[in-house]
């Protein structure tokens, strides 16, 4: 479902969101608590800087052909997912109920706390670490984060890099987050 500048997005009390596709992963299991403290900022693109194709999907359901792509032969096996992506033109597809435990941070570490994906809530931008994210994408994240600022004890806004600063550089050089429109400091 494509967000009109108008759109509101809200999150129901079983974790899903009103605007968007739901696709579900089967990366995904039960919170040790029920706490969700945090927002994880990701981008992902399959195959490299190629946007459009089914490849994030295919990923985030397991459904991956390792023939399709060379660099899905690395992949194919790993398990991961996250609670929502956004696509380049600001298309929403949710593959985790924010009550559930996704799949995104792996090894990770906030203000001492290990296991980011216990308390955190990940989001994936479509696009890379070598150029701009759309400003269609910076629309939904913000009508996203307001909506999940709304229901869940946010703490902070952060990127994959801040909690995994040692494996991962997403989202990247070219995230704006001055183009994040929440009071919450990342």
């Amino acid at each position: 479902m494509h967000l009109l500048e108008s759109s509101v997005i809200s999150i129901s009390q079983a974790g899903f969101a009103n605007n968007g596709v739901y696709i579900p992963s089967p990366n995904q299991d039960v919170r040790p608590n029920h706490e969700i403290a945090l927002i994880v900022i990701h981008n992902i693109s399959l195959p490299p800087q190629q946007y459009g194709g089914n490849g994030i999907v295919e990923l985030f359901t397991n459904q991956l052909n390792p023939n399709d792509h060379p660099y899905y032969a690395e992949i194919y096996t790993q398990k991961v997912s996250a609670h929502f992506l956004i696509r380049r033109d600001g298309h929403l597809i949710q593959f985790v109920s924010c009550l559930a435990r996704a799949w995104h941070a792996g090894v990770s570490n906030w203000q001492g706390r290990e296991r980011c994906n216990d308390f955190s809530v990940g989001i994936e931008l479509e696009g890379s670490d070598f150029e701009p994210f759309e400003d269609v994408q910076y629309n939904t994240l913000n009508k996203l984060i307001t909506a999940l600022t709304k229901i869940y004890p946010i703490q902070a806004i952060i990127g994959h890099s801040d909690i995994a600063p040692n494996r991962k550089t997403d989202p990247g050089p070219y995230f704006d987050w001055l183009k994040l429109h929440h009071p919450i400091q990342s």
